[in-house]
């Protein structure tokens, strides 16, 4: 699809964003002056966001500005309408703006984004809740569970290590059940986690190569026995390269069934979805977004 030029577009910006009080009319300024003519409506909490996608009529395409939970919140209309999608990164981690590339000023980002053309991204999916980055059991969403909107908003990254911090101290194996390509396996996990974009959790990477549309989803579990060793694989999960450790389970799959002997929570880009037992999938090129050109 062509660069933008001459366009409608419907602008959600997330207020309660760490950044979100950051969009101004200097901002507001570039987007016009590049040819995007904007219908802005504010959402009264992230439920609202695919409702305001799927009745807004005369627009030709939605710019979220916002994290990945908004995005998030945004899956199911765009979805469901097939408007291409353009973002002006106002969270906290902003993981999926990393993925495709888009400058992590968002003024910068408003100004490179008339130059963008759509290509196609796939979803990943999971009890019918879709996801842009990473979805995960066990540590990662208790993270999750413990830390407010409030703690990301005031504190970002920091708030992260912080709650992290003392999650980690007190988490412990729980057992999982695999099934994927035809094989049931089971294992003592700290975390699971399926990806389907490359990064997450504020720069960590599922895995080095992982890219957002090449058909596949990323997994991998930490299976050490003690929460401390985790600290030596923290430069593997910020590179992507944990498949390199025996504690590490890794494979590539298009869907992957994970049963807890209790149910557990399941984390979807920061935000807890749904539970145990899990059914993931691709939802391979499911929406259309503007970024700049993928490498090939």
């Amino acid at each position: 699809m062509a660069p933008l030029s001459k366009r409608s577009a419907l602008l959600i910006v997330n207020p309660n964003a760490r950044n979100g009080k950051g969009f101004n009319p200097h901002m507001r300024s570039i987007l016009e002056e590049g040819g995007i003519s904007l219908i802005e409506k504010s959402p009264q909490g992230d439920a609202a966001i695919s409702d305001i996608i799927e009745t807004t009529e005369g627009i030709d395409l939605v710019i979220i500005g916002g994290g990945d939970g908004t995005l998030n919140a945004a899956s199911k209309g765009l979805v469901k309408t097939g408007l291409p999608l353009a973002i002006l990164p106002l969270g906290t981690a902003n993981d999926f703006a990393r993925t495709i590339g888009i400058p992590a000023d968002p003024a910068e980002a408003a100004r490179r984004l008339p130059t963008y053309a759509s290509h196609p991204v796939d979803l990943g999916e999971v009890n019918g809740h879709l996801y842009f980055n990473v979805a995960s059991i066990g540590f990662s969403s208790d993270l999750a569970g413990q830390l407010s909107a409030d703690a990301k908003k005031k504190w970002g990254k920091l708030g992260y290590a912080i709650t992290a911090a003392r999650i980690l101290m007190r988490s412990e194996l729980f057992t999982a059940y695999l099934e994927h390509d035809g094989m049931t396996e089971k294992m003592k996990t700290f975390q699971v986690s399926v990806g389907n974009g490359k990064f997450y959790g504020g720069g960590m990477a599922v895995k080095k190569d992982a890219a957002i549309d090449d058909g596949l989803l990323d997994f991998y579990s930490l299976e050490i026995d003690h929460w401390w060793k985790l600290l030596k694989l923290l430069p593997s999960l910020r590179e992507g390269t944990q498949s390199k450790w025996d504690d590490v389970r890794t494979f590539s799959t298009t869907e992957v069934v994970i049963k807890t002997k209790k149910p557990r929570p399941v984390n979807t880009d920061g935000e807890l979805s749904t539970w145990t037992p899990a059914h993931f999938r691709l939802r391979r090129n499911a929406i259309n977004v503007y970024r700049p050109q993928p490498a090939q």
